[in-house]
């Protein structure tokens, strides 16, 4: 069998992006997402376009219990997993710690840290098992500074930063390589969820540059996917031209 790959999130956005790159790599591939007739169409893309194989888990990774269940569930042939692209992870609205929505926070901290946690949690020890594997976090340049009115979510960001760095500590004496990817403005979904379906504001976010795309990221991640065994990519952080920080943009 051909190597796994598993993708959360990967019903729009970066992740849908990374799960076609990897399939086109030669990868199977494992979707997880919320929505099922989302995963269900990805799946048929990449089984017409790249005769993959590909097996859907439809559950909210914010949910302990099932994203354990889902994947001890797992046929056994399935269980075997190349690659962990932890992707899913959203921003929910914008305000200050003094004013901040307490559901939003809760919602990005259980999304962006502990779905992560419980999704690694589950698979390390399969990649433990056979001494090899790959774990790629898809943090944020929200990981990397903090900007006004985004204190919560840069904080799960930074989390992801800490978490990428410690799991390279606890996986390196099997031979998994642990690496993240920190992009700035990407124009998927992200900015629409940020603002609760607000379009119009979502769509501002981008006016005037050109911002990074989901392809984008899954050309990074097929970097790090395709360097030889004794080399790994860290950390990378990738932003579009016209923004040199996260708050420092230039528009036209």
């Amino acid at each position: 069998m051909n190597k796994i790959a598993l993708v959360t999130g990967a019903t729009a956005g970066i992740g849908k992006a990374v799960a076609i790159k990897l399939a086109s790599l030669g990868f199977n591939i494992i979707i997880t997402g919320r929505r099922i007739d989302r995963l269900e169409e990805i799946k048929n893309e990449i089984v017409v376009k790249y005769s993959k194989e590909v097996f859907t888990l439809n559950f909210d990774v914010r949910n302990k219990s099932e994203a354990i269940k889902q994947i001890e569930q797992l046929p056994k042939r399935w269980k075997n997993i190349d690659l962990l692209v932890n992707n899913a992870g959203l921003a929910a609205g914008l305000g200050t710690i003094q004013e901040g929505d307490m559901e939003d926070w809760e919602q990005m901290i259980d999304t962006n840290i502990k779905g992560l946690l419980y999704m690694t949690r589950a698979i390390s020890p399969l990649m433990i098992e056979r001494k090899k594997g790959q774990i790629i976090n898809i943090g944020s340049i929200a990981g990397k500074e903090v900007y006004p009115n985004g204190a919560v979510y840069c904080s799960t960001k930074h989390a992801v930063d800490a978490l990428n760095k410690g799991m390279r500590i606890d996986m390196v004496e099997y031979g998994i390589k642990v690496s993240a990817i920190h992009p700035g403005m990407v124009n998927t979904e992200f900015s629409t969820v940020r603002f609760h379906g607000d379009k119009a504001k979502a769509d501002a976010v981008y006016e005037g540059l050109i911002p990074l795309y989901a392809e984008d990221i899954a050309d990074a991640v097929e970097f790090m996917v395709t360097r030889p065994a004794h080399v790994n990519i860290n950390d990378m952080v990738i932003m579009p031209t016209a923004q040199a920080t996260a708050t420092v943009i230039v528009r036209k």
